[in-house]
């Protein structure tokens, strides 16, 4: 039996070759059909030059499952977590590898109602049945058909916005190259049919596997250029940025800065609790201070959560929470199956700026000010799980609050921080926050550092 290390805790990746193949693809339909039996299963992929290859072969191992298929095309992600849902079937693989290297894909899957597998959700159980590969002779198989749920999927990003809300603005919006261009030009679209003045300054717009301008990752600095030099060109109101499969918008203010997600959370809680007061909000605990206080201050109540998707979404589920969201760009919406989108929040946000009349900056900067963060520091250590015990042993006495949510969170009157160990790697990951001091926030940090470094 050969052992499959392309299952990850949350989802399928790995190098292309040995470790994700068509063959490997094949198996991995076959067991997703043995393991949940579905009738009807939903597939798409990513603009990466392997996806659609990878695609069908996984395809042609579900129908020998007896599944029938529906293939939606080059789609993201949250197309997928869409199509699962408003099609009603039982299940939906995406075949993406995000912001992986080129030389990487994979697939992230969903159970009816676009429910996350992941590790302890049945992604372990389809890992041992595609390496056991040992799959009954196909009694029938199933069916193959392609369809767009383009115009449904674009119905449903356009519910969460009045458009006669929004003001003249204009937005450069950079797809790197990935899945996002066609979901861009249809809401554009639909902007120009009902005389709404956006303008959209596209940026590396077309879909190319072949990632010319780089791997779409705005998380780390060296992909933020092209946008930011295209808001202070253009003198944009705001910059869009996506990853690969748009699972994560990035958002860039009028002065061409990039915005830390942890600050839009804040920012896309108050847009939801202006529509539904009372509601709850989740969010992750690395950095909260500022997400605690702008719901409290908006009427609604703040939920903490574990870190990760499949963690948010059931405890989304189980709160019925109306949005939730993570420091790293990922935004969950209660009426998108409780799944994530990169398309809903700079709606969001620009139906907000055109409602306060206020540019980004401004909304951004004083929340800035009001909670200064580190942002998420990763340290490569030998043994994390004994460094974060030195950590705790260090500030255990004088902290006002502990919590083991996640890793462990420390609170103290004016400052608090949150280390956590990685799930896939030797890594832990600190992030910092103070009330009003930046100065604070610096120190701590360092402080924490040089312990960790010890």
């Amino acid at each position: 039996m050969s052992v499959l290390s392309c299952f990850k805790a949350y989802d399928i990746r790995g190098q292309l070759g040995d470790e994700l193949n068509t063959d490997i693809a094949y198996r991995i339909g076959r067991a997703f059909g043995e393991y949940l039996q579905p009738k009807k299963v939903v597939v798409g992929g990513d603009v990466r030059l392997t996806s659609e290859e990878l695609k069908l072969s996984l395809a042609e191992g579900l129908m020998d499952s007896g599944c029938d298929v529906i293939d939606i095309g080059v789609t993201g992600t949250e197309e997928i977590y869409f199509a699962t849902q408003f099609l009603g079937v039982d299940g939906g693989i995406e075949v993406t590898a995000s912001h992986n290297p080129m030389n990487y894909n994979g697939m992230k899957l969903v159970r009816d109602d676009a429910k996350p597998i992941s590790g302890d959700t049945g992604l372990r159980e389809i890992q041992r049945l595609a390496e056991l590969n040992n799959f009954p002779e196909p009694i029938k198989k199933g069916t193959y058909t392609r369809k767009s749920i383009l115009k449904s999927y674009t119905d449903h990003l356009m519910s969460y916005i009045s458009p006669q809300n929004i003001k003249p603005i204009k937005l450069v919006i950079n797809s790197g190259n990935g899945a996002a261009g066609h979901v861009i030009d249809e809401i554009e679209s639909r902007f120009e049919q009902s005389n709404i003045p956006v303008e959209i300054v596209k940026v590396h717009h077309n879909p190319d596997g072949n990632f010319p301008n780089g791997i779409p990752n705005p998380l780390l600095p060296e992909c933020r250029e092209d946008t930011t030099k295209a808001v202070l060109e253009h003198q944009a109101d705001m910059g869009i940025a996506f990853d690969g499969d748009f699972d994560r918008c990035f958002l860039f203010d009028e002065k061409g800065q990039f915005i830390e997600g942890y600050y839009i959370v804040g920012l896309l809680a108050e847009a939801f609790l202006a529509k539904e007061k009372g509601a709850k909000i989740i969010h992750d605990p690395r950095l909260s201070w500022n997400t605690i206080d702008m719901v409290s201050k908006a009427g609604g109540i703040p939920v903490m959560s574990k870190t990760g998707h499949a963690f948010i979404k059931e405890r989304m589920r189980k709160e019925d929470a109306i949005y939730g969201g993570e420091m790293s760009a990922h935004h969950y919406f209660r009426d998108f199956a409780y799944c994530d989108s990169g398309m809903i929040p700079w709606l969001l946000v620009a139906e907000l700026m055109s409602r306060t009349g206020l540019p980004l900056s401004d909304m951004v900067e004083s929340r800035i000010d009001a909670y200064p963060s580190s942002g998420e520091i990763n340290c490569k250590l030998d043994s994390p799980e004994q460094a974060i015990e030195a950590v705790l042993e260090k500030y255990k006495y004088e902290a006002l609050h502990i919590d083991y949510t996640d890793g462990i969170s420390l609170e103290f009157s004016n400052w608090r921080f949150n280390l956590r160990a990685s799930n896939t790697e030797p890594v832990v990951r600190l992030n910092v926050e103070s009330k009003g001091n930046r100065e604070l926030m610096k120190v701590k940090t360092s402080e924490i550092l040089c312990l960790l470094n010890s």
